[in-house]
Formats: C-alpha cells, sequence, structure tokens
C-alpha cells in the first residue's frame, strides 16, 4: 500500500489551528496575570483557561510569562521584516524608524498597543522580576535579529564592525523609551496614548541630539 502524502491544504489547516491555539494560550496568560499577577498564576490555570492541556502548552511557550508577553515577540518578528523590506540605500538609522513606523500604522494588522490592557501589561512588565526578565531576553533576541539585518545592509560582519549594533542598540533604545512613558500614562488619556506620535518624537530626540554631539557641530574650549 502507497502511503498517501499530506496535501497543502492540510498542512495549512494544522498551522492555522496551531496558531489559534498559540494566540488562545498567549490571551489567558495575559488575562490571567493581569487578574491574579505572575506570581499567583499557573501554568495550569492558563492551559485550562485556553481549554487545552497542560503539554500542549510545553509545545509551544517555556513559560507563563514567555506566553503573556507573546505579542512582543510576535511584533519584534514584523519589525525586523519590514526593516529586511526597505530599500537598500537607506540608511540604516532611517530604516529602522520607518520600520517601526510602518508596524504602528498599519491598518491591516494592528499593532499589539491598540489591543485592549496591552498598555497595562507593558506597565506591570516593567515591575514584576519575571516579567521583567521574559521581557528582556525577548528584546534582546529581536535587536540580535536585527543587527544581523542591518549588517547584510551594509556588507559588513557584526562580530567585527561596531556599526551595525550601534545602529539598533540606539534605534531600539529610542523605541523602548517612547513604551515605557507611554506604558506609564493614563488610558484615558487619548494624546499618551497616540504611540506612533510618541515614537516619531522620541526618533525626532534622537538626530536632533546626535546631529549636536557631532565633533565638528561644537567648539571644545
Amino acid at each position: 500500500m502507497t502511503a498517501t502524502k499530506p496535501s497543502p491544504a492540510s498542512g495549512d489547516r494544522r498551522q492555522r489551528k496551531a496558531l489559534r491555539t498559540r494566540d488562545a494560550l498567549a490571551t489567558a496568560a495575559c488575562d490571567l496575570i493581569l487578574e491574579r499577577g505572575s506570581a499567583a498564576t499557573t501554568v495550569e490555570a492558563i492551559a485550562e483557561r485556553a481549554d487545552v492541556t497542560r503539554r500542549t502548552f510545553s509545545r509551544h511557550f517555556a513559560g507563563k510569562e514567555d506566553a503573556a508577553l507573546d505579542f512582543v515577540r510576535r511584533d519584534g518578528n514584523r519589525i525586523n521584516a519590514l526593516l529586511r523590506s526597505r530599500p537598500a540605500d537607506e540608511p540604516p538609522l532611517l530604516a529602522y524608524r520607518r520600520a517601526v513606523r510602518d508596524w504602528l500604522t498599519d491598518p491591516g494588522d494592528p499593532a499589539w498597543h491598540v489591543r485592549p490592557r496591552m498598555r497595562r501589561l507593558l506597565a506591570l512588565a516593567d515591575s514584576e522580576p519575571d516579567l521583567f526578565a521574559a521581557y528582556q531576553r525577548i528584546r534582546v533576541d529581536a535587536q540580535e535579529e536585527s543587527i544581523r539585518i542591518v549588517a547584510d545592509r551594509l556588507g559588513t560582519d557584526d562580530a567585527r564592525d561596531i556599526h551595525p549594533a550601534a545602529v539598533v542598540d540606539a534605534a531600539a533604545g529610542v523605541l523602548i523609551a517612547a513604551l515605557r512613558l507611554w506604558a506609564r500614562g493614563d488610558e484615558r488619556d487619548s494624546g499618551a496614548a497616540d504611540l506612533a506620535s510618541l515614537v516619531e518624537r522620541a526618533y525626532d530626540a534622537l538626530t536632533t541630539e546626535a546631529a549636536a554631539a557631532t565633533p565638528d557641530s561644537t567648539t571644545e574650549e
């Protein structure tokens, strides 16, 4: 008897089902941690809320904090995909800035910050040690990929050339600063809620300070 190969359609269905399960787990983790705090939330409770087994949870996530912050990883991947697609002749810092802008303003696939209670979760990640550690791991992974992308754009070796890391760390640092300020704001304040505008102002501040800090821009005494 000849084995029947799975059709592409069946593979797509499995992928969609896996993504729905992952989304359900991430949503359950986020909801429970916001309701109870990270310390009082268990993986078992997350799995039960998502109506899956503990084993299924482990196939998708290493821990409850990774699940709750899955949106950070996914949007980091989106920023990097947008960075790869920027014009080759665009300066790296500008390319990163525009990739972030496109992520934040994409109407077809809205960024995580427009979802309910995301500001609260980001603020919590800044105060709860386990969430903070998970957030840092996810952020560093995304930045390492960004560094490799910038190195490829520049045709250089990021293990030897500081340029890609300097650009990415500065650009990502601006985004992190804007996110932290936004997360601390009042959700009812519509002005502060405009994260895209806040990020643009933060990048303007960086470029202004960078121009002022060049050796030729000031006279040393």
